[in-house]
């Protein structure tokens, strides 16, 4: 199974689990609770205009739900990062699934022209009259082929993910082989959503660098000043490493 297979079922897997997340008031796990957040309070989780973005969105989706007779702001009823995670994914699968299908879908076969009923009269215009019916069927059968991508109806992110798989893998369908360029292309798309997915639910595992060097005195002089990073992510507890001296730093020593 290819990595792209992987990433596109996992966004077809877990997208119910992102619906059930929409309303829940729990919070991912990462960062983590304690003292060890100290050390991964400074991780870029967002890029700094999508936390503005978000920061604004549940600002005016609080003015908009609370009460008037209420005093101070209420909690929006949905969860931000999970619905604007199940909008972006769904978007960019949809448009994927738009421009694979737009180069490489066939158009449905077209029917005969209608004719008057007429009685055939002899066994060569009886075999005609039941080609012709034969191809009548076969078009009304390709148009409906439930494995074509259609721009109208059902177009979600764990349809397209499927139709998407389907194409990777090669299934048999109304459309041609992917060229290499194609197959890249829902590479890359399959992958940022996949990772999008997976920190929203925090099932995935995870590398964040902290801003802050490494405060570790090498001598009575002279501190490390090397790299953090923290593992973590995937319910698995925090580690955060230095590159340069190797010290580790674990959540249970932390509150110890």
């Amino acid at each position: 199974m290819t990595t792209t297979a992987n990433h596109l079922r996992t966004i077809a897997t877990r997208w119910n689990d992102l619906s059930e997340a929409l309303g829940t008031t729990g919070t991912a796990t990462w960062p983590p609770a304690g003292r060890m957040s100290d050390y991964l309070a400074s991780i870029d989780r967002l890029d700094n205009e999508e936390l503005e973005a978000e920061r604004h969105r549940a600002l005016a989706l609080r003015t908009l739900e609370r009460d008037p007779s209420q005093i101070g702001e209420t909690r929006p009823p949905l969860r931000i990062a999970i619905l604007d995670t199940m909008r972006i994914v769904e978007v960019v699968l949809v448009q994927c699934a738009d421009d694979i299908a737009h180069a490489a879908q066939r158009a449905p076969m077209t029917p005969p022209r209608a004719q008057r009923a007429a009685v055939a009269r002899t066994r060569a215009e009886r075999l005609a009259w039941e080609d012709r019916a034969r191809q009548i069927t076969q078009a009304k059968a390709d148009l409906v082929d439930p494995r074509r991508w259609r721009y109208t109806g059902r177009r979600t992110a764990p349809y397209a993910a499927l139709w998407l798989l389907a194409r990777v893998e090669h299934a048999p369908g109304p459309c041609r082989t992917l060229t290499e360029e194609e197959e890249r292309r829902i590479e890359r798309v399959a992958e940022g959503a996949a990772e999008r997915v997976e920190r929203a639910l925090d099932i995935g595992a995870r590398v964040a660098p902290l801003t802050q060097p490494c405060p570790r005195m090498i001598n009575v002089v002279f501190p490390c000043e090397g790299r953090i990073e923290v593992y973590g992510g995937a319910g698995a507890p925090p580690v955060a490493h230095c590159t340069k001296c190797g010290h580790i730093w674990s959540e249970q020593a932390a509150v110890a």
